[in-house]
């Protein structure tokens, strides 16, 4: 056994029983993935993460890829070439890519249910593991040779990488001066530097498949101009897949991080000994709508890879409270002979504790609805029908995933050590990679403010509030239906505020919108709010989550097994806590939100 304590039982729960997955596996578009094909799966990818997966884990962190200059190499532990080659001999990588290159149809909602055990147990597996993932979307969006590439790419289990970032641009992707230059044949040679990017150079494939952003000549400034290209390390015959010649593309540098080590983090330097020759992906101009995909499915896994670490750090940190002996319990502190007990006993730890809980399992189930979410755009489009709400509901609630899962997941691991006192400091516990490991996910994909900014615009000013009143009105119809009970008022009393709350942080964001036609630094109003708005929304929507499990934990408790009830009493117990000590913070932050002004902005810089 390794370091990761999977919480299976709760995955299954929200799968199966909040979020009623149970009536669309085995049937539509997922016909041949029922639910007892499903949760065998579940079970072994567990299996898997607890042991081969987790072995490696602190090896490759102590003892993480080096960067060889002469050879522009960076070979990854053997301990952690052994934990990959099981996930990769496993196949469960295939679920979700195309039937035509060898994948299996699966509802997105597994597919992130098994990722929450990959992650959890070695979130590097999963990056170098991508390949055959953005293979899909090469054979999606490819030319009839290039989805023949993909199904090549597949079959040969080799790399990939998303190339976005360059060191001068960083987020500002439209910034990017890397270029491309059109030959005779229909290559293209790319020509710059890239940073950032994750799983650039390696020895666990024969071949990385490149996914480049490059601006071809003459075309315009900004993201408009930029294309996508496919840039292999060794060009290949694109019939058969027989490796050529070494590709003008090389790791110039591997970063050193504070945490997640085991996966190497590049620099690549395009062109500069020779050609980098790369191929415009479909034969079309659409870089960063087809890029978008990739990103988009990066941030889903960056939120799920957060809330995953939180999961077993919070798992960790309760199996050391429950046999940590220190102290008198608090209510015998007169008494000099009373009994040590357990740290469970004591107040502090216990708030600690279920704070952990309510935000790992809220957050948990909040990465299963949005993944609901996708399969229920799965099954409109397999049937012809317009998914464009559900698209929009996504969209919304994909900031928030990774957004305020990364956040609350860094904050909240932040307290799992703290159970383990001193001890936690250690690395002969595992909490303090964890919280080395997470930082790094409130930075990428776009930082915590990115989202924020994003979530606004984008997906509630861009989209005319349509798909944050889609999800207001089911938290509505879930408040009036009063599930729960009698046990449940109180809480959902304290949605309802909550949920007023941020609809009055939004209208007041949108006020100081509007107002920048009178005076265009009412900008900068907004631009102070948006990260709240999406922690606010976040807490509202975890809430939401948190007590339509509970509800469902209170119908089944009187009925339930005894193996199930402090189960079903956890779930309840949660819900109820994070509404009496979460929620309240959200009158909070509307009240600042309501009297932002720009007095920080006038400021001199000289004053910080």
């Amino acid at each position: 056994m390794g370091h990761y304590k999977s919480n299976l039982r709760d995955i299954e729960f929200n799968l199966f029983e909040v979020l009623g997955r149970d009536k669309q596996y085995g049937a539509g578009p997922f016909a041949e993935m029922d639910v007892d094909t499903a949760k065998s799966i579940l079970d072994e990818v567990a299996r898997l993460a607890e042991n081969e997966l987790a072995e490696s884990y602190a090896d490759a962190d102590r003892n993480p890829p080096v960067f060889d200059p002469e050879t522009n190499t960076a070979p990854v532990p053997d301990t952690f070439k052994k934990s990959y080659q099981a996930f990769m001999e496993s196949e469960y990588w295939r679920l979700g890519l195309p039937e035509e290159i060898g994948g299996t149809t699966a509802p997105r909602s597994l597919i992130w249910a098994y990722a929450e055990l990959l992650l959890g147990a070695n979130p590097a597996i999963w990056m170098y593991s991508s390949g055959p993932a953005f293979a899909g979307i090469l054979f999606e969006e490819g030319t009839e040779e290039q989805k023949k590439i993909a199904e090549i790419a597949v079959e040969k289990q080799w790399g990939s990488t998303m190339v976005l970032t360059e060191p001068d641009a960083g987020s500002d992707v439209g910034a990017g001066r890397t270029k491309a230059v059109q030959q005779d044949d229909g290559s293209w040679h790319i020509e710059g530097v890239k940073r950032f990017i994750t799983s650039g150079e390696h020895d666990m494939s024969d071949n990385i498949i490149h996914y480049v952003l490059a601006r071809p000549e003459g075309a315009g400034p900004g993201t408009k101009g930029l294309s996508l290209f496919m840039v292999p390390k060794f060009e290949f015959d694109w019939t058969t897949g027989e490796l050529g010649e070494r590709n003008g593309v090389y790791a110039t540098n591997v970063e050193h991080k504070m945490g997640l080590k085991a996966s190497n983090t590049c620099e690549m330097t395009f062109g500069d000994r020779h050609p980098a020759k790369g191929w415009l992906i479909g034969d079309k101009h659409e870089g960063i709508r087809q890029m978008f995909r990739i990103i988009e499915f990066a941030r889903m896994m960056v939120g799920t890879k957060a809330i995953a670490a939180l999961s077993t750090g919070y798992l960790n940190a309760l199996e050391y409270a429950k046999e940590r002996v220190q102290g008198p319990d608090l209510a015998q502190f007169m008494d000099k002979t009373a009994p040590k007990v357990t740290i469970t006993h004591h107040p502090d730890v216990r708030r600690s504790l279920m704070t952990q809980k309510a935000y790992a399992e809220g957050m948990r189930t909040l990465v299963l609805y949005t993944a609901s979410v996708q399969d229920a755009i799965q099954e409109k489009e397999a049937a012809g029908e317009d998914a464009k709400a559900l698209h929009g509901l996504n969209d919304l609630l994909l900031p928030i995933v990774k957004g305020y899962g990364s956040e609350k997941s860094y904050e909240q691991l932040a307290q799992s050590l703290q159970t383990f006192g001193g001890s936690g400091y250690l690395q002969e516990y595992p909490v303090e990679q964890y919280i080395r490991d997470a930082k790094i996910d409130t930075l990428y994909e776009g930082t915590t403010a990115i989202q924020g900014q994003d979530f606004f615009f984008r997906k509630i000013v861009r989209d005319q509030g349509a798909a944050l009143n889609t999800l207001s009105e089911e938290i509505k119809k879930f408040l009036a239906a009063g599930t729960g009970g009698e046990e449940l008022s109180g809480a959902r009393d304290q949605l309802s505020k909550a949920a007023v709350d941020l609809e009055a942080i939004v209208g007041a964001m949108i006020t100081d919108l509007t107002s920048t036609g009178e005076d265009v630094k009412n900008i900068y109003k907004v631009g102070l709010n948006t990260t709240r708005l999406l922690l606010a929304s976040g807490d509202v929507v975890v809430a939401y989550l948190l007590l339509k499990g509970a509800a469902v934990a209170a119908e089944k408790l009187p009925t339930a097994s005894a193996k199930d009830v402090a189960f079903y009493q956890g779930k309840i117990a949660a819900a109820k806590f994070f509404a009496a000590n979460v929620l309240p913070g959200v009158s909070a932050q509307r009240a600042l939100a309501e009297t932002v002004d720009t007095s920080l902005m006038d400021l001199d810089e000289a004053a910080f």
